[in-house]
């Protein structure tokens, strides 16, 4: 297969907005000439409590879950606009003063788009 370009988002999970500390928890890429568009979470209990003592992570998952449903397009229909790749890649990367936040938008090159959101979710969120 020859290399497709690809973005990509780092989800980012901000138990307190006003402090900005972060842990990351999941990646979302999108490629649209692979017309791909998939999420992917981890989440680091003992890192995370650490972080937000008390913070429920049952939410968290939850949240993450349907941030991934969406991507992949199982989230609600209803609009044009969402059911296209590119606009749900745009609303998921979108800044958001919330609990879970994307980064900036990274990009790359790929062959496998999916081998390479889980290495991203590897390199970029999984614990060393």
């Amino acid at each position: 297969m020859t290399p497709v370009p690809y973005q990509y988002v780092v989800l980012r999970l901000v138990p307190r907005v006003d402090r900005e500390e972060f842990v990351n928890v999941g990646v979302v890429l999108y490629s649209q000439q692979a017309d791909f568009l998939d999420g992917s979470f981890h989440l680091d209990h003992d890192r995370i409590s650490a972080l937000a003592p008390g913070l429920d992570l049952e939410d968290v998952e939850a949240a993450l879950s349907t941030v991934c449903r969406l991507a992949r397009g199982e989230g609600p229909h209803g609009t044009a606009r969402m059911d296209r790749l590119g606009p749900r890649f745009g609303w998921i990367s979108a800044p958001r003063s919330t609990i879970l936040q994307p980064s900036g938008v990274h990009g790359g090159q790929t062959e496998d788009p999916a081998r390479t959101l889980e290495h991203l979710l590897e390199r970029l969120v999984m614990p060393v």
